[in-house]
């Protein structure tokens, strides 16, 4: 008895949610309640966000803590986006989403955030004006991506490699259109740039495909880049709408 409920106490806990997940399919029913939970947070998404303006995406660790220079090449990111009269959006949590929110919040920015609700790490931070909070990483990448006329990838995990390889495969399929994609961090991301020097040896994606990216670890480079880009092919005027699905600017 002792050795059973020693075994049971060890056993990993599986939230709720991912236990329905696994189930595979489930009565029509539920599969409707699903589809109508993603749509009500697209809905939600789309109402908080008509209205923040074009924006530039900054996508990064949780990890990184304020003394950290990526956190201070972060918080730059954000002031220089404020500059530019773009507003900045993150993933809303901490580290590099923190310290770019913070940079364009400071300085006078607009500043938003896409929040995903976690069991841990994922906090909102303080530096914006406007931030929802998602369930789904699916809902949210979409959204992030939907504002956004360019990508600043810094350094990260699992979830800011997932979001630069699904933005990078939009941009390259044609999916979206052309938008620049910086990578900052030539040490960090060195092993990865090399990896994709390799995959365009063996034919598996296009030499032409290396340069949708720009890896560089200068700010300037990044902005003029950026700007170079959005000067060439866009004209920034204001909205003449007031209000879009009763969600008033």
């Amino acid at each position: 008895m002792e050795a059973a409920s020693a075994k049971k106490k060890i056993e990993p806990i599986i939230p709720p949610k991912e236990q329905v997940y696994l189930e595979g399919p489930r009565s029509r029913r539920y599969e409707l309640g699903f589809a109508w939970r993603v749509f009500k947070q697209f809905i939600q998404g789309f109402r908080t966000l008509h209205f923040v303006g074009p924006c530039i995406t900054v996508f990064g660790s949780a990890r990184f803590k304020e003394d950290h220079p990526y956190y201070d090449a972060s918080r730059e990111f954000g002031k220089r986006i404020a500059e530019m009269g773009f507003t900045t959006m993150t993933g809303g949590g901490p580290g590099v989403m923190e310290a770019a929110n913070r940079g364009a919040f400071e300085n006078g920015g607009v500043s938003v955030g896409c929040n995903i609700r976690l069991p841990f790490e994922q906090q909102a931070n303080k530096y914006m004006n406007k931030s929802i909070t998602f369930e789904h990483f699916f809902v949210r990448k979409v959204l992030m991506v939907k504002y956004s006329y360019a990508f600043i990838i810094m350094p990260g995990g699992f979830g800011t490699m997932d979001e630069f390889f699904e933005t990078l495969t939009l941009v390259q399929t044609k999916t979206i259109i052309q938008f620049p994609i910086v990578l900052f961090g030539k040490e960090y991301y060195s092993n990865l740039w090399n990896y994709a020097e390799f995959m365009a040896q063996q034919g598996t994606i296009s030499r032409e495909d290396m340069k949708l990216v720009l890896l560089t670890d200068s700010v300037d480079e990044a902005m003029d880049h950026i700007r170079t880009y959005i000067n060439q092919n866009y004209k920034v005027r204001p909205r003449k709408l007031f209000w879009w699905l009763f969600e008033k600017r």
